[in-house]
């Protein structure tokens, strides 16, 4: 629960909700595709191979690419999007009701913010961990209560921006990426495996069974909990002089407004206040965790060097303001996003089926370059990339790579080098 749940990610179901006007049911199932269904199945997969996805990848493609890749996942979980935007959802929904958005308070706001951050990382206790288990949970509440209320108070028929069905399941998957919590999966297997470990399960059948349940449970959950945000940027009003500044981001916008009409300035204050300290749990955890994994695979420099590094970055970083960090990240999350699905698709496959180690690297090494270069091709807006990937099934609206799983999967079954997956197991 706490790998997934986050305020930082609270804000992309309530706006995509208000852009999706009558497609909303479209658009939110494809946000809980990709932000909910692969996110839980890539941690339970996680948890059920011995030594995690690096192991894994290590094996089936080589370690370089096993570390180039979790490398830049956890800088994209880290400082460059995950630390600088729970900074900056910190400010739009606490501070910026009081403030504005301008860029002034924002600076002023995240020197606090990341130098407390940066006292506790560089001495890391288990006292955040305490809070962040109470405060969570509370947090939550809050949001279903402000759910329930703001779906049974608010009847606004926004129109929405999307153009039909197909655009906005499209729409809705894609920003389902901007969670990140399948890449949080991928580096935290191993740290919920510990904890799980630490139930005493008595045999692989109970363990697997548990882990099905809680799946389960969290798919359910949080499905519920991005649809009913979704519904109420579906029907909260927004007027056409907000909608035009481009320092808003309208997530938070939601949030904070919507709980100011319904609970009054207290309502307000007591959300920003729970969204400040949660956020702050989040990246004082992120800051660690990041270093850790940086001193233990780069160990050229000291963990306190990577917490300068990290806490510095974070801080530059959340000073572009929300809206150009999530911009800046999506790009990188499109070929980042792919090439989790396809490892997480062959290291289960894996496990049934006899691949060619051949086959599954060239699979995954592949859809990292096409996914770059379709990535490259909307960026730069060049026509022959663009018409090279309208080629092939589904390129047209960036899936690309799910013709090269499909490749590589039947190539993996005709070559000869194959190995088995090892089994699941605790």
């Amino acid at each position: 629960f706490g790998i997934f749940f986050g305020a930082g990610n609270l804000i992309f179901p309530a706006e995509l909700g208000f852009r999706a006007g009558k497609y909303f049911s479209y658009a939110m199932s494809g946000f809980v595709l990709s932000g909910v269904g692969i996110s839980i199945i890539t941690l339970i997969a996680g948890t059920m191979v011995r030594g995690g996805y690096k192991r894994e990848l290590s094996i089936k493609v080589d370690t370089n690419f096993a570390i180039g890749y979790l490398t830049v996942l956890y800088l994209a979980i880290g400082p460059f999007f995950a630390i600088p935007r729970t900074a900056s959802t910190s400010f739009s929904i606490g501070i910026a009701p009081v403030t504005g958005n301008g860029r002034m308070p924002l600076f002023v706001f995240s020197i606090i913010y990341f130098l407390f951050a940066y006292l506790i990382a560089i001495n890391p206790s288990k006292l955040m961990d305490r809070v962040g288990k109470v405060l969570t949970p509370i947090f939550a509440l809050l949001i279903v209560i402000l759910i329930i209320v703001g779906n049974l108070n608010f009847h606004a028929v926004n129109e929405g921006e999307m153009t039909g069905s197909l655009a906005a399941l499209k729409k809705g998957f894609f920003d389902g990426y901007n969670t990140l919590d399948a890449l949080a999966s991928v580096s935290f297997c191993l740290i919920a495996t510990s904890g799980i470990k630490a139930f005493g399960f008595s045999s692989k059948k109970e363990y697997k069974g548990i882990m099905a349940i809680v799946g389960i449970v969290t798919t359910i959950f949080f499905s519920g909990l991005y649809i009913g945000l979704g519904a109420l940027g579906n029907k909260f009003d927004i007027s056409k002089e907000v909608l035009s500044d481009p320092n808003t981001n309208i997530g938070t916008y939601i949030l904070s407004m919507s709980s100011y009409k319904l609970f009054g300035r207290f309502g307000q204050i007591f959300l920003g206040t729970m969204t400040i300290l949660t956020c702050f749990t989040t990246t004082v955890g992120l800051i660690v965790v990041t270093s850790e994994f940086f001193t233990d695979i780069f160990k050229r420099f000291g963990y306190r060097t990577y917490v300068n590094i990290f806490t510095l970055t974070g801080f530059a970083m959340s000073n572009f303001g929300l809206n150009t960090i999530i911009k800046i990240s999506v790009p990188i999350l499109k070929i980042l996003y792919p090439v989790t699905i396809v490892i997480v698709l062959t290291v289960i496959l894996n496990k049934f089926i006899s691949l060619s180690k051949t086959g599954m690297k060239f699979t995954i090494i592949l859809t990292a370059v096409i996914s770059a270069i379709d990535v490259i091709g909307n960026i730069s807006d060049v026509k022959l990339i663009k018409i090279f990937m309208s080629l092939f099934i589904g390129g047209r609206a960036g899936f690309v790579w799910i013709n090269i799983v499909v490749f590589g999967i039947l190539l993996s079954l005709v070559l000869k080098d194959k190995v088995r997956g090892e089994g699941f197991e605790i």
